[in-house]
């Protein structure tokens, strides 16, 4: 483990790490850096501007080694400083007119919070503006000015007294002012924002802003700690203005890029005995770093400035070439903004733009701009970093000394990035992080894996511009999906289909804590019966392995999220789809989420035995002839699918989970007696009985109703394994699997449980579970095994759902359906959750379907559409047994 990670930041680490942007650098020179492999990166970063001549520059180490040479003390308060006084004099001999002391510091924060004592000594008021997006530094009365509360929340910042009001707004300032007279001491404001994302305020603002602040005896304090020193083209970024400040905020580039240093250069009047005696720093205007900001002045006042001029004259051509960019890519770049080497890009990658893919989740989200970093970094070679409150904005600070071939080294490597975003390449974009073979310098070009069979039918469908109508009779539902496998991925984004499932796995790993739950598609449902039902589609980043690896309490805190997403949108009653539903017990852990929810599983139950029935019309074969074996009998699907067939069926099979047997035969008896229960209503109202369930009537030891179901248990197992029952509960699944005519599995494992050597000839298998219990090896081996997906449902009108997870338009799961009716009627109370479905429930939402015109879609294998070749294929295997048995 590096150090950095082991003892100084590991949770930053953490995220380099997952970036790829965790370079161990071990040489700079210039505009360059080497890392511990001997690639070279472009460094367009100048560590926020604090680089102004490069890496290692070598008239700031002179002037270090001249001073050690002659062997000038360090740290010798309190005396006269030789180095603080010349470097003082230097500065306000270059600053704007009318200032006129200099107060060190050690950093751009620390000298923010010198400017926040000076103004209130001098005016004898508490209370600082800033304004909105600002940033100033990360120290408690900086952080107070600064605009984030991700910043300031875990420090119960900011202190009272500091307020802000929107950047550039004259208006606002005034008002501001106005309201509070005599009790601000200051106006804090950066002439660019730098971390709020390179945003150049209207022309003439700070000239304005200053006289609002005279007429109201407020000092104004340009923070140039980023902008300062030639940054932008000009010495100090006010000089643009013609403006003077009360107060000017240095830092970064003062020195030289190889020592810490800040100061405060202010006017006369606003300098007060008070602060002068009571504001001192053991370190601040120590020799070093003040030799350091000598020579650093010394390279940009030279030949009258040239550098300056260098940086405009350069940094026009750069953003030229970043407008030239932008013009042809206007859908990925919304504006390119700055002036001289301090621009930004921003980008407009959202939802609306790029649909149908995970670039605009990415976007919205604020992890764009950190991916196309790594991108850049790892791919091209170039560094570049995102501001920290414009999320959407990437800044392009080279060192003042760049040069036109190093500018077009930048805008060639932007271009290829912003080129692949634009044709809605995800996989392009995060190939680098799962692919070793793709950091070497250019990007590598792959073509894609063989998809998926559940990709070949798959046409992708932008987001419908649907909407809420706004009328109250319209119903209101959300419905919550994941990435159940990783074969999933492509469903939320088609490129991702050229990813191996190794890389899927190593994406899947970096990425999926970091996303939030996200919105991935939307319908309007028009019923049969003329209801109207709005539903948005809402993503949880976490495929089933992930969900059953977590702490139950965590998977349960990323789910209520997405609920409470969906609630906060409108929503009126949220689906559980998958594991959504799993890992919460049915929903259970989530009855107080403030929304009616649904597992869906009352109807996909519906659908299951509609599409057991529809297999066995079509290929000939009487239930009541056969052996039908529930795989997964003690979950919610599975019981009720039981309970269901058990009046039908000549012989059933109860399996349950062989990795906890006791516990689970306990439950299977207990689905076995409700199932029995079952049956004897049916015979009382006077219903054709099955033969299984003529056995069980003839059973003459039911318990009387008020006997516990514990005390009938031990009865009922003995009647069971004395073999007078053709009702099995067993945990021996490839015992009892050969002997299934039908199988259903309805379990919550990942594993693949129904597999070429274990299922009988000419079976059919109806697969309920997600993701898929039945083995694709079962299709490709066993061509005389019929596997049908159950419980897939064809929505009235067939909208699209803005999505597609492998079905035609207008199909979904049974899950989702059933939102949707319950939706349609506005029943907002929870239903189907828990592992004890009702059979009136599912009944109900039988006669439902029926009324809103929802029915079993024509049957489907491994998510594809089953074709008749298969029907024929199965049909020929069991006339040649038929035939064969006699």
């Amino acid at each position: 483990m590096h150090p950095f990670r082991q003892y100084v930041n590991p949770h930053l680490a953490e995220l380099l790490e997952q970036i790829q942007m965790d370079k161990r650098f071990v040489r700079g020179e210039g505009c360059w850096l080497w890392d511990d492999q001997g690639r070279r990166y472009l460094d367009f970063v100048a560590a926020y501007g604090a680089l102004p001549f490069g890496f290692n520059p070598p008239e700031i180490w002179a002037a270090l080694e001249e001073a050690r040479h002659r062997g000038e003390p360090s740290f010798v308060q309190p005396s006269f400083l030789n180095a603080a006084g010349e470097l003082a004099r230097r500065l306000i001999e270059v600053a704007p007119p009318g200032l006129r002391y200099v107060t060190f510091a050690n950093s751009g924060a620390e000298a923010v919070e010198a400017a926040i004592k000076l103004a209130r000594a001098a005016t004898g008021r508490p209370r600082i503006l800033s304004t909105d997006n600002g940033f100033h530094g990360k120290t408690f009365g900086a952080l107070s000015a600064t605009h984030r509360a991700a910043y300031q929340d875990a420090f119960f910042a900011p202190a009272e007294g500091f307020d802000k009001v929107p950047y550039g707004d004259l208006e606002a300032l005034e008002r501001a002012l106005a309201a509070r007279p005599g009790e601000y001491a200051a106006f804090l404001v950066e002439p660019i924002q730098g971390e709020g994302g390179i945003v150049v305020p209207p022309p003439g603002y700070l000239r304005e802003a200053r006289e609002v602040c005279r007429r109201h005896g407020v000092l104004f304090i340009a923070d140039e700690v980023q902008t300062g020193l030639g940054r932008t083209g000009v010495l100090f970024a006010c000089q643009a203005e013609g403006v003077t400040p009360d107060a000017i905020t240095l830092a970064k580039a003062l020195g030289g890029g190889l020592m810490p240093i800040g100061a405060v250069l202010c006017t006369e009047e606003v300098y007060t005995e008070e602060f002068a005696t009571k504001h001192s720093s053991t370190f601040a205007g120590n020799t070093l770093a003040c030799r350091a900001g000598l020579a650093a002045l010394d390279l940009l006042t030279r030949d009258e400035q040239a550098l300056v001029r260098h940086v405009a004259e350069t940094g026009e051509y750069l953003r030229q070439g970043l407008l030239a960019i932008q013009r042809r890519h206007p859908r990925v770049i919304r504006e390119v903004r700055g002036r001289g080497f301090m621009l930004g890009i921003q980008f407009g990658v959202d939802r609306e733009a790029f649909p149908g893919n995970l670039l605009g989740v990415m976007g919205e989200q604020e992890l764009l701009t950190p991916v196309i970093a790594s991108y850049l970094l790892n791919v091209e070679g170039l560094r570049v970093a995102p501001t920290l409150n414009g999320a959407d904005v990437i800044r392009i600070e080279p060192p003042l000394i760049a040069t036109r071939a190093e500018c077009d080294y930048a805008l060639a490597a932007i271009e290829r990035v912003v080129e692949l975003i634009d044709r809605d390449d995800t996989a392009a974009l995060l190939r680098h992080l799962v692919s070793p073979q793709a950091t070497t310098g250019q990007a590598v070009d792959r073509p894609a894996r063989h998809q998926p069979a559940l990709l070949a039918v798959r046409s992708r469908e932008p987001e419908e511009a649907v909407a809420p109508s706004g009328d109250p009779r319209e119903g209101r539902f959300a419905f919550l999906v994941h990435p159940v496998d990783l074969e999933n991925y492509p469903e939320f984004d088609p490129s991702l289909a050229a990813f191996s499932r190794a890389e899927l796995e190593e994406l899947a790993g970096r990425w999926n804590h970091l996303l939030k739950p996200f919105r991935i598609g939307r319908t309007r449902v028009v019923s049969a019966a003329g209801a109207t039902a709005y539903g948005e589609f809402y993503a949880v980043p976490r495929t089933a392995d992930e969900f059953l690896a977590m702490p139950q309490a965590e998977a349960v805190a990323e789910i209520e999220e997405a609920i409470e997403l969906a609630r906060e949108n409108g929503a009126r009653i949220v689906g559980l789809g998958a594991y959504t539903s799993v890992v919460t017990r049915g929903g259970l852990h989530l009855r107080d989420a403030g929304v009616a929810l649904t597992t869906g599983n009352s109807f996909t139950v519906v659908a299951a035995v509609e599409a057991i029935a529809e297999a066995s019309r079509r290929l000939g074969f009487p239930l009541g002839q056969g052996t039908v074996a529930v795989v997964g009998a003690t979950g919610a699907i599975g019981r009720a699918t039981a309970l269901l067939l058990a009046g039908e069926v000549r012989r059933l099979v109860l399996i349950g989970n062989p990795a906890r047997p006791e516990q689970s035969r306990r439950r299977l008896l207990r689905v076995a007696a409700d199932l029995a229960r079952h049956v004897l209503s049916l015979a009382a109202s006077g219903r054709p009985l099955g033969p299984l369930a003529q056995v069980l009537v003839e059973f003459g030891g039911w318990p009387d109703p008020a006997e516990p179901a514990e005390a009938f248990l031990p009865r009922l197992e003995a009647w069971l394994a004395a073999g007078r029952c053709p009702l099995v509960v067993t945990t021996d699944l490839d015992a009892m699997l050969p002997q299934a005519d039908v199988v259903v599995t309805a379990t919550s494992s990942t594993a693949h449980l129904v597999t070429p050597r274990n299922v009988k000839f000419g079976a059919v298998v109806c697969d309920l579970s997600r993701p898929p219990n039945v083995s694709r090896e079962v299709g490709d081996a066993r061509p005389d095994v019929l596997v049908i997906d159950g419980g897939v449902i064809e929505v009235p009108g067939r909208p699209s759902m803005g999505w597609n997870f492998g079905f035609e338009r207008g199909l979904v799961y049974a899950c989702m359906a059933e939102t949707m009716m319950l939706a349609l009627e506005h029943h907002y109370r929870h239903t189907s959750l828990g592992a004890d479905l009702n059979l009136e429930t599912i009944l109900w939402l039988k006669d439902l379907a029926r009324q809103h015109g929802f029915r079993l879609a024509e049957l489907r294998s491994f998510d594809r559409p089953l074709p008749a070749e298969a029907w024929e294929r199965v049909l020929a295997a069991r006339s040649a047994l038929g035939t064969a048995a006699r």
